[in-house]
């Protein structure tokens, strides 16, 4: 389990915060690239859109740092609203990217293109390419930072693809720690590599908001002690929380556990999970638990798990246990594991791999 915060541990997190921001109000000197309580081969880039920090831009941040890298790599961003695409490449590895206050709401990566909107040189952007930020490189974490895609779907009428994502993984052994991901239709794309190369995410102590698929894709995923909020959109029905596309070599797909599924919207108007089956992979096999979790009245109570695209949830494969809240029931719709089941759906049995990565296991309190 991750640590929990306490009202000292809140006190103390608030006194680093404006330590840390205080040490990096004026202009970044070649000793201010390395953080004062750290070994000095762990380097730190500075991102401020003033000009005081080491760069002004986050893609700008992502390229200053070294190719390969096999020590962490810290991107200090100080407060503001960086606008535009960021591709962090595989050559990228180890990166964090630091909100310099704590508070994620006070550091915002934003873009605003879908699917459907046009590229310059012709065409349209696809789903992948509507992401905010891309992450390839191995080894990403990020921590009280806000990624939106801010697509204004009702001042684009004309354009009907509205897939909008705020971050795609590409990358093995990312954490997202006290992250706000903002956005409508695909907003946390969790995908991997290639269709047969595994990849792990684990999410914990944040917040996901979005209304069709939103949180979708065929990585190895862990979602833990987080807020998932599903947005209304006028619609019948109102969206799909989860659409996960496991490949069905992979031994695990998406992990929800100790969360909160919260809504906005009416009274069971949301499925809670669909199966998707991209066309390059149609006999994958998507898998989704949920366990432990309060669920909010909009899941569709008796039946929430729905098809996709003629593909059904095949049983055994997706499950609940012992969630709770106005959108929790046991029905002969709603498969539940057993509890010596349950004992094979921990955290640990999803993230460890081959190599025994264990983030839950960090217990640094913020």
């Amino acid at each position: 389990m991750p640590c929990r915060r306490t009202a000292a541990s809140a006190t103390l997190t608030a006194l680093l915060a404006v330590g840390a921001l205080a040490a990096t109000t004026g202009p970044a000197q070649a000793g201010d690239r390395h953080h004062p309580h750290r070994p000095h081969d762990h380097d730190r880039i500075v991102v401020a859109a003033d000009g005081s920090g080491d760069a002004t831009t986050v893609q700008e941040a992502v390229d200053l740092a070294p190719t390969g890298s096999a020590e962490r790599v810290e991107i200090l961003l100080r407060p503001g609203v960086y606008h535009g695409r960021v591709d962090v490449d595989a050559a990228r590895t180890n990166l964090t990217f630091v909100g310099a206050t704590g508070d994620p709401a006070d550091v915002v990566i934003t873009d605003d293109r879908a699917a459907g909107t046009p590229k310059p040189d012709g065409g349209t952007w696809g789903t992948s390419g509507s992401a905010t930020i891309t992450i390839s490189g191995d080894g990403f974490q990020a921590r009280s930072v806000t990624f939106e895609n801010a697509f204004d779907e009702a001042a684009h009428p004309e354009i009907t693809n509205r897939q909008a994502v705020a971050v795609k993984t590409r990358a093995d052994r990312v954490v997202f720690d006290d992250v706000r991901f903002l956005g409508n239709q695909d907003t946390l794309y969790l995908d991997t590599p290639s269709v047969d190369v595994p990849a792990r995410v684990y999410v914990r102590d944040s917040y996901v908001e979005g209304d069709v698929d939103f949180v979708f894709g065929r990585a190895t995923a862990v979602i833990e002690d987080s807020t998932i909020k599903g947005l209304s959109r006028d619609s019948t029905p109102n969206g799909y929380v989860f659409a996960p596309s496991t490949s069905k070599g992979f031994a695990h797909g998406f992990l929800v556990v100790d969360s909160r599924l919260t809504t906005n919207a009416a009274d069971g108007s949301y499925f809670l999970a669909r199966p998707w089956h991209p066309s390059s992979a149609p006999d994958n096999d998507p898998r989704l638990v949920v366990r432990d979790s309060w669920l909010g009245k909009h899941l569709a109570v008796d039946d929430p798990w729905t098809t996709m695209s003629g593909y059904d949830w095949l049983p055994g494969s997706n499950a609940e246990h012992r969630n709770v809240g106005p959108g929790a029931r046991v029905t002969a719709d709603r498969p539940q594991l057993t509890r010596a089941q349950a004992r094979d759906h921990e955290v640990a049995d999803y993230l460890a791999g081959d190599d025994g990565w264990a983030p839950h296991r960090d217990h640094r309190c913020r």
